[in-house]
């Protein structure tokens, strides 16, 4: 491909993108081709440049993303398997405790979140089209991993909890796909692509939510000789082991997908000074806690909601039909990543703000409301009350994320790093500390139920905590007669 690429200087300039990183400069002299070094790298990608755009870079574009969103949405999968089979643990002969269950939900959430912030500099290390390839291959580690485990009923609780640690590679994906499509396209189409790529992978939590109950139920039925037999609430065999090895066939193959199709990026560099100077920001680390409270709250229902409704609901745990199990768990991964781009489009009519604290409101009226609802013991009414607060929790995130670089904008504290730059990387920052949530939120809910036997408290602290992030966000972002405030962020 021969296209005229113009000099230029870009960064991430729609507010609305949802990178992780800012594109670094990207210098070129006028009437430079695109060229395509060994090991698929390409010199002179310039997504600015409308001609080149045109006429080969979009297709260049677009090809990335479509892998880029497979990797990512086989990583939200894996992230959250073991919230699937813990529910099924004790009945397929595993002696193992709710605590145990616990942790085991949680421990991803935890490393994943820590994963992102590494995650986010290996594209600009290695390659977008290099690193996605090997944060593909390595959920290989953790599918297999489980699969192994449930395999044997006797497996030890450490070597099952240091597996469940691996699926936070999972969780990781998500920091150093978005940086890798930053680069791609032009500030004018990269809040469409990013939002597509995001989507993607949360969607990932509800696909493997629906299909594992289903899978590993049927494929009992049509495999000899499984290791791990048991039943789900008597209803016929199930085997476990199947939810690890059903993702293997489609890691290989995005893996290999990526080798032949994906490319590098020679302009793709890191911008620490960027990072340097958004650490300094003290709207980075508010807008941090508000985005616990919404992709945190997100994220850790997401995980905890089938172990919910195991434990308060055991006969809505799973409906047979056919030969199948099907949960209704997968419901609020799903309504809440279709919710996001809501949230997102809202914020750009009426500014992030108010949406962001409506969403906090109405998850505050629902975690007291669940309480109620479980002391009447009406499932329906209590599916109803979560698919509300994970709707709210889903614009929250698209409007709490709307909000980062609009802060930055306007809040530019005369360093050196402009504003758009340190908004880039705030981003990354709060993506990680938001995923948080999907770790604190099962470790409440388990040290409130061993201690008073009910959930009760924790619902009721959710509630509280929801009305202080409502408050902390209306104080700086949306008092009238403040700067912030006036300005409708």
């Amino acid at each position: 491909m021969t296209t005229a690429l113009q000099t230029t200087q870009t960064a991430t300039q729609d507010p609305s993108a949802l990178g992780t990183t800012a594109p670094a400069t990207e210098a070129a002299y006028l009437g430079e081709p695109i060229r395509e070094r060994r090991g698929r790298w390409l010199d002179g990608f310039n997504p600015e440049d409308t001609e080149q755009w045109e006429n080969g870079g979009r297709t260049i574009a677009k090809r990335n993303l479509g892998w880029s969103i497979s990797a990512e949405f086989l990583g939200f999968v894996v992230w959250q398997l073991w919230s699937i089979v813990v529910v099924w643990m004790p009945q397929a002969g595993f002696d193992i405790t709710s605590s145990q269950q616990f942790w085991l939900i949680s421990v991803p959430s935890l490393v994943g979140a820590t994963m992102r912030i590494p995650y986010t500099f290996m594209v600009p290390l290695f390659g977008g089209r290099n690193w996605t390839i090997v944060s593909a291959l390595l959920l290989l580690v953790p599918s297999v991993g489980l699969a192994l485990c449930m395999s044997n009923p006797d497996t030890p609780y450490g070597v099952m909890l240091l597996v469940a640690a691996t699926a936070g590679f999972g969780g990781g994906n998500f920091a150093s796909s978005m940086t890798n499509i930053t680069f791609f396209f032009p500030a004018r189409e990269k809040g469409w692509a990013l939002g597509l790529n995001a989507a993607g992978g949360n969607l990932g939590a509800a696909v493997a939510q629906f299909l594992v109950p289903i899978i590993v139920t049927v494929g009992a039925l049509v495999t000899t000789g499984a290791a791990t037999a048991g039943t789900t609430d008597g209803s016929g065999p199930l085997d476990l082991s199947l939810a690890g090895w059903i993702w293997v066939p489609l890691i290989v193959i995005t893996a290999i997908g990526a080798f032949l199709s994906m490319n590098n990026l020679s302009h793709a560099k890191s911008d620490l000074s960027g990072y340097a100077s958004a650490l300094r920001q003290k709207h980075l680390w508010i807008l941090a806690v508000v985005y616990i409270g919404t992709f945190g709250s997100f994220i850790g229902f997401a995980g905890v909601f089938p172990k919910l409704i195991a434990d308060t609901f055991p006969a809505f745990s799973g409906f047979q039909i056919g030969a199948a199990t099907m949960s209704l768990a997968f419901m609020g991964a799903l309504v809440g990543s279709l919710a996001r781009p809501y949230g997102g489009k809202l914020a750009d009519r009426f500014g992030g703000t108010r949406p962001t604290m409506l969403a906090f409101v109405v998850m505050a009226i629902v975690a007291v409301s669940v309480v109620g609802l479980l002391r009447l013991q009406n499932f329906w009414l209590f599916l109803a009350a979560f698919m509300i607060l994970f709707i709210a929790s889903g614009m929250g995130n698209g409007s709490a994320y709307r909000m980062i670089p609009t802060v930055f904008q306007l809040t530019a504290d005369g360093s050196r790093v402009d504003p758009v730059r340190q908004a880039a990387s705030a981003l990354g920052i709060i993506s990680a500390v938001g995923a948080y949530g999907g770790f604190f939120i099962p470790q409440v809910l388990r040290i409130v139920f061993e201690r008073t036997g009910s959930y009760d408290a924790a619902f009721y602290g959710f509630a509280v905590a929801y009305l202080g992030l409502l408050a902390l966000t209306w104080a700086v972002y949306g008092r009238r007669g403040t700067r912030l405030g006036d300005a409708r962020i």
